[in-house]
């Protein structure tokens, strides 16, 4: 692996890192309050979009990192569409 793929390892790592902590939070004490549904509606569309982008490219990093977020996404997503039709 040369260096930009390490980069691009860590960067993706880190981003995907970021959300577990909100995933947690959310899924724990089921207060979304202050997730926006249109902006995680935009957000996960985005990560899907950029995971079909790393599919396309064979570039691992992308796809592991895509996968892994979209999976917290959506969760967080579900939680908030069933929170406001509480």
């Amino acid at each position: 692996m040369d260096f930009t793929s390490y980069i691009g390892s860590f960067a993706a790592t880190c981003t995907t890192l970021a959300f577990v902590p909100q995933a947690i939070h959310s899924y724990r004490t089921r207060d979304l309050t202050g997730i926006s549904l249109p902006m995680y509606s935009i957000f996960t569309l985005g990560v899907a979009l950029w995971l079909v982008y790393g599919l396309l490219k064979q570039d691992w990093p992308i796809i592991v990192a895509n996968v892994v977020t979209l999976a917290l996404a959506l969760m967080i997503l579900v939680l908030k569409v069933i929170d406001r039709s509480k």
